[in-house]
């Protein structure tokens, strides 16, 4: 019985997922149907934290100000859903869940931005691309 699980897991796990981690700013590029019609939304935010590690349950936290508004969303790391993921930017951060950051105005709800290498999603065929981001002021 655990041979199949583990089985129908390894059938659901997506490989192109990029390291996430919290405190990053991402780019989550979500499936929807409109009249008939499969489109893409993108959503970008910053990760307040990620459940689950690196199960075929996993789910990240995102959060963006739109209008004045915080909106929050759970995105399930490795459902059909998701189109890609893309890191944009990498924040230092201390706390595994930084939920602070819903209270926090002005400057205290900004992250001071890290250089870290991130594992690209691999391409079709090729090897995993190291991509190393700039440091921001």
């Amino acid at each position: 019985m655990e041979k199949q699980i583990k089985k129908f897991a390894a059938q659901i796990k997506r490989q192109d997922i990029p390291d996430i981690k919290t405190g990053d700013t991402v780019r989550v590029h979500q499936k929807y149907t409109d009249k008939g019609k499969e489109k893409i939304q993108i959503f970008e935010g910053l990760v307040l934290c990620r459940k689950h590690g690196k199960e075929t349950g996993a789910a990240i936290t995102v959060r963006k100000i739109a209008s004045g508004v915080g909106v929050e969303k759970i995105f399930p790391v490795h459902s059909p859903m998701i189109a890609k993921i893309e890191v944009v930017k990498s924040g230092k951060v201390r706390r595994a869940k930084i939920y602070y950051i819903r209270n926090a105005k002005g400057r205290k709800s900004r992250l001071k931005r890290t250089e870290r290498k991130i594992k690209t999603a691999p391409e079709s065929n090729s090897k995993p691309e190291i991509e190393t981001q700039n440091q921001e002021a």
